[in-house]
C-alpha cells in the first residue's frame, strides 16, 4: 500500500521508512466509497460510481472479477435466460429479456455478444465481467481479502462514523460509505447425528463415473440439488432426494429461485415409476449411520438417542423395523449436501449489527427496504445478499433484478451526500398518459423488480404538469422527499407491476382457461403481471410499506386509490384514448379522478384501500356493488362486499373533486 496523500514531503527520512515497513502504523488510506466484492452487484455498483466521478475502490479477494462463477454451478451451466432475439429493437424492452448484461453506456457490454447458448456456460459469465471491468476501466484491487470490518465513531465523518477495514496483509482502509456485495458464500448445513459423514455439493465430484452403480441420498430440494441430481442421473441404481418442503416449480410461482425446467429431469423418472423419489422430513430430525460395510443408513435421531451411544451402528433399530413400506430402506453408497448457501458475517465486527440472530438472519444480513443496514448507517447491503427485502417475491437476488437495485442505491447516495436530487423528467400534463404507457411496455427495471421498484409521478399545482420518477424503492414511499429531494404537494400516483393475487399455489391450477382477461369489468381478476395505478393525495405514513404491496397498512394515514391498466380502455372503439382526453386545463384532484377512470379501476382486495369510481358510475350512487365476473372466467371469485368511495376529510367533496 503506497503512502497516504495527506503524508508531509518534509517528514522525516527515518519516519517514512518506519512507516512504510510496518504498515499497522500508517495512515489508513481514506475513499469515499467502498465496495466488498468484484461480483456482478460491486461492478454495477464500481460503475454508477465511476460514472458519477466518485472516489471508490472494489476490493476483490481473488486475481479478476467473478470469482463465484469460476466455482458455481459445479456443473457450468447457468440457468439465467441469454435471449438474444426479441424481434424489437428497443434496448430498454430487450434487457426484460436479457438476465444477464449489467447496465452501462456501451452496446459492446451486452451478454448476448458473448454467448449463444439460451442457458450460458459460467465461463462466459466471468469473461463477461472481466471485460466489463477492463473496458470501463473499473478501479478494482485484485488480491486483497478484507479480513475485519469494524467501525471508528467521527462526528464530522458522513454517517457519524467511518468503516475501518484491513486486509489480509494487515494493511488499514478507511471509507465514509461501505458497500458489501460479497454475496452468499458459507454453503448451508445442518447438524445431526451423522452428519460428518456428507458431502456437500460445493466439494462432491462432478464426474459420473464416480456414481456408476451407486446408491445416491441428496439432501435439498433447490437448483442446485437437482442439478447434481441430473448430472448422474443416467449412471447410479437410483436418487432419492429428502427434503423439509415440497418441491416448488418456478414456472409455478413465477419465482426464479425456484426449480426450473432445465434442471427438473429427476421429476420425471420418479412420476413414471423409474426408481428415483422424492421424501419430504425435517432433516434436524434425522441420523445417518454408518455400517461395517461402508454403507450409510437413515433413521431418526430418536431411535438413535435411545439405543445409546455403545451400540454398533447394525443394531441401531431403523424406521423401517416398524413400517415395511418405508421407502429408504435400502443403504446408501453416498450422501450429498445441496443445502444452499448464507452469508458470510465472519469479518463484520458485532458492533456493525448485521446479523438478526433468527433462523432467516442467518441467511442474510438484516437490512432494510432502501438497502441500508438497520444496525450501522452507511453500510449497504448489494446483489444476492440484499435479497432479503423481497425474498421469494422477486428478482432481487438475481442479475436482471439487483442491477436495478444497484441504481436505486446509488442514486439515494447521490441525494444524500452529494445534494443530487432523484432523476426525474418534468412533462406537460398531456404527456401523463403516453409515458405511463410507454413504460409499461418497455421498462426492464419495472419489469424485473416487480413489487419492489415502482415508478412515481408527482403532480405539479393544478396538475398543468408533472415529475417522472423511475424506479424507486416503493416500500420506502413513505419518506421519498428525504431520500430523493423531491417535493410531494399535489398529489403522486404510482405505477407497479403485480401478478395476481391467486397466481400460484398448493392445488392452483396456472393453466386455467381464461387465464388472460379480456373483460374490463373482470381486471381485478388479472393473474399474469399487469401494471396496477395507485393514487395518493399525499404521503403515506407510518415508515415501511408492507413489502410487495401497496395496500394501505393501518398506520398509514393517508390509503391510496387503486386501478388497473388492462389489454384496452373502457371506451366504445376499445382503443386508447389520445393524450389531449386528458386536457391540462383540468385542475388538482379532479384530474386524478379522471385519469384513474381512463386506467379502469377496480375493486381493491384490501377493504381499508379507497377506489376512484369507474366509468359510467354516477358520481352521487355512493355505496356500490361491482357485477359478478363473466361466465366464461373461471378464476378467482368476486369480492361480495361493497367498494366505497370515500369522502375527504370533512363530508363534503370540494369542486376540485367534481367532474
Amino acid at each position: 500500500m503506497g503512502l497516504s496523500a495527506a503524508t508531509p514531503l518534509w517528514s522525516s527520512p527515518g519516519l517514512l521508512l518506519a512507516i512504510a515497513l510496518h504498515p499497522a502504523l500508517s495512515v489508513p488510506t481514506h475513499r469515499d466509497y467502498c465496495v466488498l466484492g468484484a461480483g456482478p452487484a460491486g461492478l454495477q455498483m464500481a460503475y454508477f460510481l465511476q460514472r458519477a466521478g466518485r472516489d471508490y475502490a472494489v476490493f476483490e479477494r481473488t486475481q479478476r472479477p467473478g470469482s463465484f462463477f469460476t466455482r458455481y454451478p459445479r456443473h457450468r451451466k447457468l440457468i439465467s435466460i441469454n435471449k438474444r432475439y426479441t424481434g424489437n429493437a428497443n434496448s430498454e424492452f430487450n434487457l426484460r429479456h436479457d438476465w444477464n448484461s449489467l447496465l452501462s453506456h456501451d452496446p459492446r457490454l451486452l451478454f448476448r455478444h458473448y454467448s449463444r447458448a439460451y442457458f450460458p456456460d459460467a465461463h462466459d459469465m466471468v469473461r463477461y465481467l472481466s471485460d466489463f471491468a477492463d473496458t470501463l476501466g473499473l478501479h478494482v484491487l485484485y488480491n486483497t481479502t478484507i479480513t475485519h470490518v469494524t467501525l471508528d465513531k467521527d462526528q464530522r465523518a458522513w454517517n457519524g462514523h467511518h468503516f475501518i477495514l484491513t486486509d489480509q496483509k494487515g494493511h488499514v482502509h478507511r471509507c465514509s460509505v461501505l458497500l458489501v456485495a460479497t454475496g452468499l458464500s458459507v454453503p448451508n448445513q445442518v447438524d445431526f447425528p451423522g452428519s460428518e459423514y456428507v458431502e456437500g455439493y460445493e466439494s462432491v465430484s462432478v464426474d459420473p463415473e464416480d456414481f456408476v452403480g451407486q446408491n445416491v441420498l441428496i439432501l435439498g430440494r433447490g437448483n442446485s440439488a437437482f442439478e447434481t441430481a441430473d448430472n448422474i442421473l443416467g449412471v447410479t441404481n437410483f436418487i432419492h432426494m429428502l427434503s423439509r418442503s415440497r418441491v416448488r416449480l418456478s414456472w409455478a410461482t413465477h419465482y426464479v429461485g425456484d426449480l426450473r425446467a432445465i434442471n427438473n429431469g429427476l421429476l420425471d423418472t420418479y412420476q413414471l415409476k423409474s426408481l428415483d423419489g422424492l421424501l419430504e422430513s425435517d432433516l434436524t430430525d434425522l441420523a445417518i449411520l454408518k455400517d461395517s460395510k461402508g454403507k450409510f443408513h437413515v433413521t431418526l435421531k430418536f431411535f438413535l438417542e435411545e439405543a445409546g451411544s455403545n451400540q454398533s451402528a447394525d443394531s441401531i433399530p431403523l424406521p423401517q423395523d416398524d413400517n415395511d413400506n418405508f421407502a429408504m430402506r435400502v443403504a446408501y453408497d453416498r450422501v450429498i449436501r445441496c443445502l444452499g448457501w448464507n452469508f458470510d458475517f465472519s469479518i463484520f465486527n458485532k458492533s456493525l449489527r448485521l446479523n438478526s440472530g433468527n433462523a432467516f438472519g442467518k441467511k442474510y444480513p438484516l437490512i432494510r427496504a432502501s438497502y441500508e443496514s438497520k444496525g450501522s448507517r452507511g453500510l449497504f447491503i448489494l446483489g444476492t445478499a440484499s435479497h432479503s427485502v423481497d425474498y421469494r417475491k422477486s428478482a432481487g437476488g438475481f442479475i436482471h433484478g439487483f442491477r436495478y437495485t444497484a441504481r436505486a442505491v446509488h442514486r439515494l447516495l447521490e441525494h444524500r451526500h452529494h445534494g443530487i436530487t432523484w432523476p426525474a423528467t418534468e412533462l406537460p400534463i398531456t404527456q401523463l398518459t403516453s409515458s405511463i404507457v410507454r413504460r409499461v411496455n418497455e421498462a426492464s427495471g419495472l419489469y424485473q423488480m416487480f413489487g419492489v421498484l415502482a415508478d412515481v409521478i408527482l403532480l405539479k399545482e393544478n396538475a398543468t404538469a408533472f415529475e417522472y420518477l423511475e424506479e424507486f424503492p416503493l416500500q420506502m414511499l413513505a419518506q421519498l422527499e428525504m431520500l430523493t429531494g423531491r417535493k410531494v404537494q399535489h398529489g403522486l400516483f404510482v405505477i407497479n407491476m403485480e401478478y395476481g393475487r391467486n397466481f400460484s399455489g398448493p392445488d392452483k391450477d396456472v393453466f386455467f382457461d381464461h387465464r388472460s382477461v379480456g373483460h374490463t369489468e373482470d381486471a381485478w381478476q388479472s393473474n399474469f403481471l399487469h401494471p396496477v395505478i395507485y393514487y395518493y393525495r399525499h404521503l403515506p405514513t407510518g415508515g415501511e410499506v408492507p413489502p410487495c404491496t401497496l395496500a394501505p397498512a393501518s398506520t398509514h394515514s393517508h390509503p391510496p386509490h387503486r386501478g388497473r391498466l388492462l389489454d384496452r380502455l373502457d371506451r366504445p372503439d376499445r382503443t386508447h384514448p389520445p393524450s389531449e382526453a386528458l386536457p391540462g386545463e383540468l385542475f388538482g384532484h379532479r384530474f386524478a379522478k379522471l385519469l384513474c377512470r381512463v386506467l379502469l379501476p377496480v375493486c381493491p382486495h384490501a377493504p381499508e384501500a379507497a377506489t376512484l369510481l369507474p366509468a359510467g358510475v354516477p358520481e352521487d350512487a355512493g355505496t356500490h356493488e361491482y357485477r359478478k365476473p363473466s361466465a366464461a372466467q373461471s378464476g378467482e371469485q368476486a369480492p361480495t362486499e361493497p367498494c366505497r368511495h370515500r369522502q375527504p376529510p370533512g363530508g363534503q367533496q370540494p369542486a376540485a373533486w367534481r367532474p
